[in-house]
């Protein structure tokens, strides 16, 4: 169940209705090791569709896309 859900990026408010998002929504959660800055901090957040389109984008590399067999 959702409550009220923001895109970390352009701040923007997603659809949500009865705690159902009705919108899909790029989520991440990152839990850092020893080995970096951040030990022991977890991270994450929530990018709206046309964020997420504007991000890759900008990669080097394009993330690998596949389809899925069930929804």
């Amino acid at each position: 169940m959702f409550k009220d859900m923001y895109c970390n990026v352009c701040g923007r408010k997603l659809k949500v209705e009865n705690g159902i998002l009705l919108e899909d929504a790029f989520e991440a959660r990152k839990q850092w090791g020893y080995f970096s800055k951040k030990d022991t901090e977890v991270h994450s957040f929530v990018i709206c569709e046309s964020c997420y389109d504007s991000m890759i984008e900008r990669f080097a590399i394009p993330p690998k896309v596949s389809n899925a067999l069930e929804i």
